[in-house]
């Protein structure tokens, strides 16, 4: 059996609810992992992020618990940088790292509500992943 495919056939365009969608969530998870990782250096959002780093994790982080945050800002940054740059692989490495903190916040325990509030982040970034396998090169097409 041949499967044929027809290139003719125009890219997604700017009025395509799904190209909408993998936009936002692009620059949802792009952008806000870079200023969470910002943040873990700048402390406005919180006057100590070391509190949500269960002690588990605190001691395979060679250092303090400070030097960990920072460890974590920069996989943060990064990880936003990867989300704009290649979706298809920032996407994933997103879901992946909410998963890890899903289970710190467990471990460090009263955070249950942010874990939870974190599950469904990691669900929209499984939802960018797929939309990114959708769109693959991210730009849409002019309308005739």
């Amino acid at each position: 059996m041949t499967v044929h495919t027809d290139r003719t056939q125009p890219g997604p365009t700017i009025t395509d609810p799904g190209y909408q969608a993998f936009w936002a969530l692009r620059l949802g998870f792009g952008v806000l992992p870079i200023l969470f990782g910002l943040d873990k250096f700048a402390n406005i959002l919180t006057d100590d992020w070391t509190r949500y780093l269960a002690g588990f994790f605190d001691n395979l982080v060679p250092g303090d618990a400070h030097t960990a945050m920072n460890l974590v800002g920069i996989i943060e940054i990064v990880a936003g940088i990867a989300v704009l740059v290649f979706p298809r692989l920032g996407a994933p490495l997103v879901a992946a790292w909410l998963g890890g903190i899903i289970v710190n916040l467990l471990l460090v325990g009263g955070y249950g509500d942010i874990a939870l509030r974190d599950f469904g982040l990691m669900a929209a970034a499984l939802v960018l992943t797929r939309l990114a396998w959708a769109y693959p090169n991210g730009l849409p097409t002019r309308q005739p």
